[in-house]
C-alpha cells in the first residue's frame, strides 16, 4: 500500500473532525445569541411595564406563594 495514501486518508478524518467541531461551535454561538436577545426582550418589556417607576427591573420570577403551592396540589 501507497504511504501518502494512507496519510491522506487521516487527513481527512482530522479534517472532517475539524469541521464537525467548528459546526458544534458555530450552533453554540447561535444558540448563546438566541438566548441574550431572548433576555434582553425581557428586560426591555420589563423595563415597558414599570415605567416610570423607581423600582429596578428583575427578570426573575418571584417564588410561588402558598396559595400557588395549593393550586398545584389540587392538579
Amino acid at each position: 500500500m501507497d504511504h501518502r495514501n494512507n496519510n491522506a486518508s487521516l487527513r481527512t478524518d482530522d479534517s472532517d473532525d475539524e469541521r464537525e467541531q467548528k459546526s458544534r461551535e458555530l450552533r453554540r454561538r447561535e444558540q448563546e445569541a438566541k438566548r441574550r436577545s431572548k433576555l434582553d426582550d425581557a428586560l426591555e418589556r420589563g423595563l415597558e411595564d414599570t415605567f416610570p417607576g423607581s423600582d429596578p427591573v428583575s427578570v426573575t420570577q418571584p417564588p410561588p406563594s402558598a396559595r400557588d403551592k395549593k393550586e398545584a396540589k389540587k392538579r
